[in-house]
Formats: C-alpha cells, structure tokens, sequence
C-alpha cells in the first residue's frame, strides 16, 4: 500500500508521548504505542517495528481490523478533548513498511532441542507461533484449511483484509523456519494421544467458529444461514433481487450484512435487539454499513421466522423491545413489548449472534471442560492433560484478534516456562 509520508508525520507528531501512557494500558496487547510512534516521527521505521515485535507479530492486521476506538484510542489523551491519536493507521504503517523493506524478525540462533505443535493457524496460533520460533522452539502449525489465518482469513471479508496483504503478514511469521500442516483436521486425520508422543507441548488454538442460533421457530428452514459459515467458506445464494435479514450486532453481522450488499442484493436489513449505542460492533464499521446502504432495525427482537409451503423462508415475525436496567447488569435488558409484534417479508436470514465451538470435537479430547463447555485451564493455560494447552475462544477469553494475539502470546511464554 502506497503512504502519503507527509500525512504519517501529521499523525505521529499528534501524538504527545505521554509518560503516563493510557493508550498502552487500553492496548490488548500491550505495545509500546509512544515508543514506536516516537520512532516514526524521526523516520526510524525498523525501530518502530522491532518496537512493536516486542509484543506484537500481526501489526498490519491489527492496525487495519482492531476496535480502536474500544481500546487503544480509547484511552488516548487527545481524545479527551479533541480527536485521538490514529494510532491504528500508525501501526499498519509500519507493519507495511515492515513487509514493503523485508524486515525481518529477529531470532535466537540456538535451538533448544523442543517440539510444540500449535493446532489452529488463526490470531492465537500464529503468534504463540512466533514467540516460541523467536526463543528457539520448533514449531509445527497444524490447519485444517489450505491455508494459515483462520478468523482472518475465513471470518474478515476481503474489502477490510485484503488476502495478498494477509498472506505477506504471515509470511514473516513463517520466516522464522515454522512448520506448516495444513487439510489436517484434529479428530479426523490426528489425534491428540499421537501429537502427544511427537512433541513436548501442544497449544490448542482453533478457535470457535459455529454460528449460535436463537432457538426461535423457524431456524431450519430454506433459507436461514449462520454468518459464521457464510463468510468460512463463501458458499452463498444467489442474492440477486433479494431481500435480506441479518440478525445481530456484532462485527460479523456487519461483515455480513456488507458481503451480501457487495455480492448484489437489493435490500439488507440488520435487525438488533438492543439501541444502536450498544453495538459491540467497531463504530467505523456500522457507519461504513450506513454508507452502503444497509437498513437498521434497533430494539428489535426477531420471535419467529415463516416459510412458504416449499419449506424456504418468506417472511419473519419481530416485536419491539424496551431496555431495563437491572441490579447487577452492566448494560440495560432488552425486554419484549407486549402487543408491538409486526412481520415483514424476507427472503435469506443470517443468524450472527454469537459462536461457539465445535462441541463434539471439544468433547472427544478427553480434557476436563467447566461449567460452560469450555477447556478447564490453570493459571498458565495448561489442560487437565500434562503438556496440552489452550486459548483463545476454546477458553472463553474476550474475541477479538487483539485479545486472541494477547493469549497466544502468553502461552507461549507459559510453555517456555513449562519446557524449561
């Protein structure tokens, strides 16, 4: 990507280097934001870089896709009173001039003798990847698809993550002599008990990525899709001429409800049960939908969905809600309006309200799983298995590829110490 010089140095001499530094404290990851942008403002571009290498191997990505303005813009002091430091277009900068110049990731010279296989080539993975490669760890990632990148690759439409752009940021990753597997799938092709005898440690990275479902009438009908799936692996109808529901408000039923919007549909509708301030969508985001052309339909609850007599979707049955505040809740409670139902016709509806993992595969490892489904672990990431660890969606942690680099990061950090 091509960098007009003059408006970087704008952005980075905005920046006030804070001592204090809130903006590293509402950073998932923790990266030193000052530091780095202090090295852009003096053109010291492999400084930048390798400041940020010190927490972080996914800066174009993370600079293009994270919630900013939820985490480090956030806490920027500029933001107070005026406009918040781009700290995010800073750090995709620097990640592309990191790609653009070849930098690369530095690396011990000693290897250590150790095995670790990673399951699962998504945010989680390719960072723990990475930090053990960088430590002297042999590392093997394990992928069930073609291709590394998981969410990034299967849950980020092409128009916010280009794929060439993708491919060059794992690339550097990979540089650091990591092993690839990949149209292996965990439970079908291996087993955990033969990874076991292979290798020292094991990290268990792959994700969550099965549409939930709202248990209303009608989920199995023609017609009804999980936004998840869609997007994975980009088998979709034909929308010409068609009406679409998406149901949701998260950044996925914005991916969604835009990927239709792209591929020709005339009219997409996202319904969300909650106000439009409750989002937990970017802002960036919901506005580029508005841009597009995508409806929004707020406070409202979807109850059941019709289908015609060929058993396909024709229509959906919705009611109003008010929101409650409730002792102990941190956001208001949609509740249903009594006598506020309404119907309009559709013809798709997507359900992006949330994923879960595979259940039958988390199931069949053998590991102790708490109350909610999801891998027990200690303090250090480690399973009820000696030498199996886990992350990311498969433990509950916050989903956001930010917080998913987070924990990779700090697995790899307990299974240096576990193997040390």
């Amino acid at each position: 990507m091509e960098y007009n010089i003059d408006e970087i140095n704008e952005k980075a001499n905005y920046c006030l280097n804070c001592k204090v530094k809130p903006c590293h404290k509402g950073c998932p990851l923790g990266n030193n934001i000052p530091d780095f942008i202090k090295c852009v403002k003096s053109g010291m571009y492999e400084d930048a870089y390798n400041v940020l290498l010190e927490t972080t191997v996914l800066q174009s990505i993370c600079g293009r896709i994270c919630p900013h303005e939820k985490q480090c813009q956030g806490s920027c002091v500029r933001g107070i009173k005026s406009t918040p430091v781009s700290i995010g277009d800073l750090e995709a900068f620097v990640g592309d001039i990191a790609i653009k110049n070849n930098y690369k990731i530095k690396k011990t010279d000693i290897n250590n003798g150790k095995k670790v296989a990673i399951i699962g080539g998504g945010p989680a993975g390719l960072t723990c990847a990475a930090f053990l490669a960088k430590s002297g760890f042999d590392v093997t990632i394990y992928e069930k698809h073609s291709k590394l990148g998981g969410l990034l690759r299967h849950g980020i439409p092409e128009f916010r993550l280009s794929k060439n752009l993708l491919d060059n940021a794992i690339q550097k990753i990979l540089d650091l002599d990591i092993n690839v597997i990949c149209n292996k799938e965990l439970g079908k092709d291996y087993n955990l008990n033969k990874l076991l005898q292979m290798y020292d440690a094991i990290f268990l990275s792959f994700g969550a990525n099965i549409s939930s479902k709202m248990n209303i009438p009608g989920e199995n009908l023609k017609g009804v899709f999980g936004g998840n799936e869609l997007i994975e692996h980009n088998l979709h109808p034909n929308y010409s001429g068609k009406n679409v529901v998406v149901i949701g408000g998260g950044n996925v039923a914005m991916d969604v409800a835009r990927t239709v919007k792209h591929m020709g549909c005339s009219d997409v509708t996202i319904v969300y049960r909650r106000a439009e301030e409750q989002m937990p969508a970017e802002r960036k985001e919901i506005e580029d939908a508005k841009l597009e052309g995508i409806n929004f339909m707020f406070q409202t609850n979807v109850i059941k969905i019709n289908g015609n007599a060929y058993g396909s979707v024709n229509s959906i049955e919705c009611v109003k809600t008010e929101l409650v505040q409730k002792e102990g809740e941190l956001r208001a409670i949609p509740i249903n309006i009594e006598n506020s139902n309404f119907s309009f016709e559709t013809d798709y509806v997507m359900m992006a309200v949330g994923s879960h993992t595979e259940s039958a595969l988390v199931s069949s490892l053998g590991i102790e799983l708490d109350k909610k489904g999801y891998i027990k672990t200690d303090d250090n990431f480690m399973t009820s298995i000696k030498g199996v660890f886990a992350g990311g969606d498969l433990i509950g942690t916050k989903s956001t590829v930010a917080w998913a680099a987070r924990n990779g990061r700090d697995v790899a950090e307990s299974i240096q110490k576990y193997l040390s």
